[in-house]
C-alpha cells in the first residue's frame, strides 16, 4: 500500500499509545480543524481521540504480534477541504 505521508510505529499488544498528527503544514492562515475521524481496522482498540485546531491525536492498545495495521485519520477544516492521513502500527513481541 502506498500512502502519502504514511508513519510507521511499532507497539507491543499490551502497551496504551497516543499517536499525534500534525495538519499545520496544510492548513491555510486562520484554518482550523473543525471535524475529525479514525478508521481503526478490527484488531486494534480506539481507546481516546484529541483534536485540536492543528493536531490531531489518537491513543490505541490491542493488536496482535507480527500483525500490522493501517489506521486513517480524516479531517475537515473551517475552510471545508477534506484531508486524510494514515498510520501504519506494527505489533511487536516484548
Amino acid at each position: 500500500m502506498s500512502c502519502k505521508n504514511l508513519r510507521s510505529f511499532t507497539k507491543t499488544a499490551w502497551e496504551e499509545l497516543d499517536y499525534p498528527i500534525s495538519w499545520a503544514q496544510l492548513l491555510a492562515s486562520g484554518e482550523t480543524i473543525s471535524a475529525s475521524s479514525w478508521v481503526v481496522p478490527a484488531g486494534l482498540t480506539e481507546l481516546d481521540t484529541e483534536q485540536g485546531l492543528d493536531s490531531t491525536a489518537i491513543t490505541l492498545g490491542g493488536g496482535t504480534i507480527g500483525q500490522s495495521y493501517t489506521v486513517a485519520n480524516r479531517i475537515t477544516t473551517s475552510a471545508g477541504r477534506k484531508f486524510e492521513r494514515s498510520i501504519q502500527v506494527t505489533i511487536c513481541a516484548v
